[in-house]
């Protein structure tokens, strides 16, 4: 099963590290969150990847195209023009690049990798979200369901602490990151079978999230995946200080390869 990332958005609310470069290569613990998401779909054996590309996608295509480089020990022979890898630290991926435009949708960019999907079912994230989410019990789940497309849903931590006082306003109990109101949202990580791509209708305008989601809502075609555990997306430079401190603690819980 193929698994396609949207790594193509500008991430303008990230704009001290995405004016520089895209935000899915923003790194964290030294490794771009795009490896981070990879490695948690490989860590269950899917490997077959459509990252679809936008802006600065070069960024992308570079680091992977010089995958080795980055990753190993290497020695450059200049005069022969050669290089010889040591210590082999790559993955066994299969790995798909593809522009789909600077100013495109994330609707019209799943449109665009119709191609590469062809009649198989697929699987669809954000390429900037990190969870622990049971990626087989997921597809378990999607499988027993029927319907065309199975979105996670999570419950997001809230922003600001919060606290409880007494009538004296003496406070009797702090959280420093509470859940948020209870409500589940949209965490990506889905699930979808090819029919999903005939709900795209109006190209590269079309917001996933919008027309194509409302309607497989309302015609009893989009399940629900409810996660529990860990997910929190890279939104905002407190978002990447988090996420970094956590990989530094030895507590990401993202990490389950």
């Amino acid at each position: 099963m193929k698994v396609l990332i949207l790594a193509g958005g500008k991430g303008t609310r990230l704009s001290e590290e995405t004016d520089a470069r895209p935000k899915p290569m923003v790194e964290i613990g030294g490794r771009p969150i795009l490896w981070h998401i990879m490695k948690s779909y490989s860590r269950h054996g899917y490997n077959d990847f459509v990252l679809l590309l936008g802006y600065k996608g070069y960024f992308i295509k570079e680091y992977f195209a010089n995958y080795f480089l980055h990753q190993s020990d290497v020695t450059l022979d200049l005069t022969n023009n050669k290089m010889e890898v040591h210590s082999n630290a790559s993955e066994p991926w299969r790995i798909t690049l593809l522009d789909t435009g600077l100013e495109t949708m994330t609707g019209g960019r799943v449109k665009r990798a119709e191609r590469f999907i062809g009649d198989q079912p697929f699987m669809l994230t954000y390429g900037d979200g990190v969870s622990d989410v049971d990626i087989r019990a997921l597809t378990e789940h999607h499988r027993k369901q029927g319907r065309l497309m199975t979105m996670t849903a999570v419950q997001p931590d809230g922003r600001f602490g919060t606290f409880e006082a007494n009538s004296e306003g003496r406070v009797t109990q702090f959280l420093e990151k509470p859940r948020g109101d209870g409500s589940w949202i949209n965490g990506g990580f889905f699930v979808c079978e090819p029919k999903v791509l005939d709900y795209i209708r109006h190209g590269d305008e079309t917001i996933l999230e919008r027309e194509p989601l409302e309607a497989l809502a309302r015609e009893g075609q989009l399940s629900a995946f409810n996660h529990s555990g860990f997910w929190k997306c890279m939104d905002t430079l407190r978002d990447k200080t988090d996420l970094n401190q956590m990989w530094d603690a030895g507590t990401a819980k993202w990490k389950t390869w």
